[in-house]
Order: structure tokens, then C-alpha cells, then sequence
């Protein structure tokens, strides 16, 4: 792959990617290049580098800044442009520049869409009547931290292919002047299905709660584009730690729960459940691909708490403690209202 310098064509300085305007905006001469123009220049891996590549099993990473963090041991990449000062993850300012020349490149991204000001807004939305969240979390400071990420996802086309058997049960009652009557009817329910499932997504990374990436869904993947260096040029990108070969576990299991729940709705009884299973998951395809999220992690009283935002979309997820003081005062001044209201109440009533 070809090396990037992400220099702008007009005056040689350095140039990063502009979220709002999709163009590579230089900050020195003013100068604003679409990718096309980026090409032109030479300045971004040309159509024929990529056409080349995709006839590899396995595109190889451009020569990039890593950092590692001796505190947690993540790491993350990121062009000459990019500086990380502090880790994403556990907000540890202990970091480690060295290069990376090897290893295996995604192939497509989708670019950032969402501004750094966007997530800053919604992250203050987070707290805002939240009188009970621990003042700490809408310090300055952690406000600040707020990186523009690449994480790493493996995206899975699947297929369904089988039989799932249920037994259903419709329960009908009823009465006249002496009884109360209760029919219950009974039936074997076979289907027969096939699905195709598309772009599903597992994150690469084991830093993350599963649960927590998920919530960032749904991305438009129509909006997915070749990976090109270029776009990394103002964000850091981190290294999937999960190969394809483990990821793909997950995108199996909620293959199969979709499966199930489909197949599922098309029983037309009152309860049914399953009683055989011979559905089948296989895989069709994967990709490894590099999704935008803006985030922050907050340590507060020896936890990691993660704040995340789609780059794409704006979706935000995060949990806010309660602070455990403000929680117990309000406890005790809302315990003296009711009791001061009750007694007025009845000194009223005799």
C-alpha cells in the first residue's frame, strides 16, 4: 500500500480530514482537497493501488505512528498528523510512540460524519438534569479527552439454512352459571427456513463491552468507503485484538437468534416454543472494517466508566454513576418533606 505523507498539494503542511465538509482541510493556507484531488496529488493510495490490492488476500498497513499504553497495554494507531498525549481507554498519560511497518490493513471504513463539538454537545447532554451525577464527570478535563476513534469491526454475511420444529399452544376459556371452562389445544408447528444475513457486526476489540458497541447501532453502510490512509489523517484507529476466527462466534449466535425469532413470528398460535432446532449458520463472507466512534473514558473511585458516540449517526451510550453523598442527602431532604406534609395534613383533618 502506498505510503501517505497527507501533505497539502498548495504550501507542503501537514492536512487532516474534515468530518463536516468530507474534504482534507489545511489549516495553514486555507486550502480544501475532496479525495479525488487528494489522488490527483498523489497524496492518497490511487484507484490502481487499490484495484491491485483487492486481488490479495490480505491488504498490508501503511508505515504508522502506534501508541501503547505501559498502563493497560492498548494500542492505537494514527498518521504523522495525529498525536495520542493520553490512552483512550484508561485516560493513562503513560504512552509509548514507536512505528509500525506490518500487519494486515481493513478494507473499508466508513468516514467520520460528527464533529468533535457534536460529541462534546451530547456528551453534556448526558448529565444534563442529572442532579445526583458526581460533579467530577462534567469536569474540564474530561471534556477534553473526548478522541475521535477507528474501531475495529468484523462484518459477517451469513446464511440460515434448516428446520426448526415448535410446539405451540392455544389456550381458550370460558363459563356459564355453574362452571368456568378451560380448552387447551396443542400442535406440532414444523418451518422450514432460509435467510441471508448482511453486515453483521461484531467489534475487533476486546477493550470494549460487547454490549456497549452494540448499543452504537446501527451504521449506514451505504456510506462505507475503500480504506484509504487518508482518512486517518485527524483520529487514531486502534488494532483489532479479536481475529475473525473467534469474532465470528458472536455473529453466529445473533444469527441465529434472529433466525429464530423470524421463524418464530410466523407461528400464528398463542405460545409456542422450540422444541427441535436443525438451523444451520454459515458463513457467506467477512471484511474487517473500521467504523467511527468518538469516546472518553472517566475513572472515577477506581472504575473505567466509557462514554461512546457514533461518528455517523450521533447515537450516544454511556452509564453515569449516582453519587452516593447527594443521593443520601436528597433521601433525607425529601423524607423530611413528605413527613413535614403528612403531619400538616393531619393537624388539618382533626
Amino acid at each position: 500500500m502506498d505510503v501517505l505523507d497527507n501533505k497539502c498539494p498548495a504550501c507542503g503542511a501537514k492536512i487532516t480530514f474534515n468530518p463536516k465538509n468530507q474534504k482534507w482541510d489545511c489549516e495553514y493556507c486555507g486550502s480544501k482537497f475532496s479525495l479525488e484531488e487528494m489522488k490527483k496529488y498523489q497524496n492518497a493510495s490511487s484507484e490502481e493501488s487499490n484495484t491491485q490490492k483487492k486481488k490479495k488476500k490480505q491488504k498490508k498497513l501503511e508505515d504508522l505512528d502506534v501508541y501503547t499504553c505501559k498502563n493497560c497495554g492498548a494500542e492505537v494507531m494514527a498518521d504523522e498528523t495525529t498525536t495520542a498525549t493520553f490512552c483512550v481507554y484508561c485516560g493513562s498519560t503513560t504512552i509509548l510512540k514507536d512505528r509500525i511497518d506490518s500487519g494486515i490493513a481493513p478494507s473499508k471504513l466508513i468516514p467520520f460524519k460528527k464533529v468533535k463539538e457534536d460529541a462534546v454537545d451530547a456528551f453534556k447532554s448526558l448529565y444534563k438534569g442529572r442532579p445526583l451525577m458526581p460533579k467530577f464527570f462534567s469536569d474540564t478535563k474530561n471534556i477534553e479527552k473526548i478522541t475521535g476513534v477507528y474501531i475495529p469491526f468484523w462484518s459477517y454475511d451469513l446464511k440460515a439454512d434448516g428446520s426448526i420444529d415448535f410446539t405451540a399452544t392455544d389456550v381458550k376459556t370460558w363459563s356459564d352459571y355453574n362452571y368456568r371452562y378451560t380448552k387447551t389445544d396443542k400442535f406440532l408447528c414444523k418451518r422450514n427456513s432460509k435467510m441471508a444475513f448482511h453486515g453483521i457486526l461484531v467489534d475487533g476489540s476486546s477493550r470494549f463491552d460487547d454490549d456497549l458497541m452494540d448499543s452504537l447501532e446501527p451504521f449506514d453502510f451505504k456510506e462505507l468507503v475503500e480504506y484509504n490512509h487518508a482518512y486517518l489523517s485527524g483520529f487514531l484507529a486502534e488494532k483489532y485484538d479479536v481475529d475473525s476466527n473467534k469474532a465470528i462466534e458472536r455473529a453466529d449466535s445473533r444469527a441465529m437468534n434472529t433466525a429464530i425469532s423470524m421463524t418464530e413470528a410466523t407461528v400464528f398460535h398463542h405460545s409456542k416454543i422450540v422444541t427441535n432446532n436443525n438451523l444451520k449458520i454459515s458463513k457467506v463472507d467477512d471484511d474487517y472494517i473500521l467504523l467511527p466512534v468518538w469516546m472518553v473514558n472517566i475513572q472515577y473511585k477506581d472504575k473505567n466508566y466509557t462514554f461512546a458516540m457514533n461518528g455517523q449517526t450521533g447515537e450516544i451510550v454511556g452509564n453515569i454513576p449516582l453519587d452516593i453523598r447527594k443521593t443520601i442527602l436528597l433521601s433525607i431532604v425529601l423524607f423530611v418533606i413528605i413527613t413535614v406534609v403528612a403531619f400538616l395534613v393531619i393537624r388539618g383533618v382533626t
